[in-house]
């Protein structure tokens, strides 16, 4: 079959931002292979079918944390090794689970449905991850959680069906076209951004709920900003944050097609610096630090009625959700506070990396703390029964905490505070066994300096 070109503004490749890491970290041997899956692979189009007129948007999608959620290396060494030596039926179920968004082509068509499947034997439509058909054949959402997209696929490219965007105009050749308002909200994301054990029923990622909390939901429709109007919004030198502009995007969404004034971008780096660099893509992985850089504000002052105290207050200018999101039990953001004398000596340190790239347990963080449900915290989601803390900054909000340096500054004094972020705690990572896996880049969110 010879495939026609078409001319259609997709809407959104989504399911939103982020990445990371993120759903399950963590599945069990204990859920079972579906006898009936609700679709057969060959119903979803090839990503490259698509790149043959949608290019650009293409290459934005290649390499973003959607497009990796199925090879990622950093989530699959950890996923894998949280899976290993649980016993709990329950506490299985849940890390055999993450497939479900991480490989969503291959869940809903019957391989994987574990995380111990073998994800070699992964039909290659399945293992580009989050992709154009699978978000373009959505059509409502079941459950605000867990990945309750209920889908429309078509029958391949021969029968390729309704790609469903943002656009009422769209005039395809090779497929069919229909507005979809879902594409155009916040919950085509949430559906995967919030994430609930599913036994249990733990909060393990609310990422939607956490935006559908902010400000960034105005009842007005004019200052209302969904997931997409950052996200889809973002490209190199544009990180379109709250606390920045988010210029609309000029351009056509196919190689044939007339400009819009606004095209929705599909890079989708989250605040993922590493993983993008891995596949050698350093756009995408500076993209991530831009957005992390424009994501909140630090400031550090003196005590004037105590000057061995100093207040630190860090607050949430450009995320539409909690600092972190995503998994907040393993995405380590925390503020260090180095003062050095006029001579450069330090003379007083919070939160500064050890020679093991470890984090110091009395650093000031902003996390969640999951427990076991008798008030012990874990660091594995499928051992999660409870939600112990949650220390995280909330959108549009700030936290401010004083510390006690134990001295008076001398005149010459330098105080410098800055906020930190990295994908995941060294403490778990050198647990993994195998090839050992490199700390994750520390991102300088914020900073703030004080001389006395």
């Amino acid at each position: 079959m010879v495939k026609k070109k078409f001319r259609y503004d997709v809407g959104i490749l989504f399911i939103s931002a982020v990445v990371l890491f993120v759903t399950g970290l963590g599945i069990s041997q204990g859920t079972p292979q579906k006898k009936n899956p609700p679709f057969e692979i060959d119903r979803f189009i090839p990503v490259e079918t698509c790149a043959d007129c949608h290019s650009e948007i293409y290459e934005q999608w290649e390499n973003s944390m959607h497009s990796l959620s199925h090879t990622d290396p950093i989530y699959n060494r950890v996923a894998k090794f949280l899976r290993q030596g649980l016993i709990d039926n329950d506490e299985i179920e849940e890390a055999e689970s993450c497939v479900k968004c991480h490989t969503p082509v291959g869940f809903v068509s019957g391989f994987p449905t574990r995380l111990s499947d073998d994800l070699t034997k992964t039909p290659e439509i399945a293992t580009r991850g989050i992709q154009c058909d699978y978000c373009h054949s959505a059509t409502s959402v079941t459950k605000m959680y867990n990945n309750g997209l209920v889908l429309k696929p078509g029958h391949g490219e021969d029968d390729p069906g309704i790609k469903r965007g943002p656009r009422d105009d769209a005039q395809p050749d090779f497929h069919d076209a229909q507005y979809s308002k879902l594409h155009t909200e916040s919950g085509i994301c949430g559906t995967c951004h919030n994430v609930k054990h599913v036994v249990f029923g733990t909060d393990l990622e609310t990422t939607y709920t956490e935006w559908e909390n902010s400000p960034y939901n105005s009842p007005d429709p004019e200052k209302r900003v969904t997931c997409q109007g950052c996200h889809m919004y973002q490209r190199p030198g544009i990180p379109a944050t709250g606390s920045t502009e988010r210029p609309k995007n000029p351009g056509a969404a196919t190689d044939y097609s007339d400009e819009r004034p606004h095209i929705y971008t599909h890079y989708f780096v989250g605040a993922n610096v590493a993983v993008p660099a891995m596949f050698g893509d350093e756009e995408k992985s500076n993209m991530a630090r831009e957005r992390l850089k424009n994501a909140a504000t630090i400031d550090v002052d003196i005590d004037p009625a105590d000057k061995k105290q100093i207040h630190v207050t860090v607050s949430n200018t450009g995320a539409g959700h909690s600092i972190p999101t995503g998994l907040g039990n393993l995405r380590q953001v925390w503020v260090e506070i180095i003062a050095r004398d006029r001579g450069g000596k330090t003379t007083y340190e919070k939160g500064v990396l050890d020679a093991g790239s470890e984090l110091p347990e009395d650093a000031w963080m902003f996390r969640t703390v999951l427990g076991d449900g008798k008030g012990n915290p874990v660091i594995n989601i499928a051992k999660a029964r409870e939600v112990l803390s949650d220390t995280r900054i909330k959108a549009g909000e700030q936290m401010r905490q004083t510390f006690d340096m134990g001295f008076v500054p001398r005149k010459g004094t330098t105080i410098t505070a800055r906020l930190l972020y990295r994908g995941a705690p060294q403490k778990l990572l050198k647990q993994i066994p195998g090839e050992p896996i490199e700390p994750q880049p520390v991102v300088e969110m914020a900073k703030a300096v004080r001389t006395f």
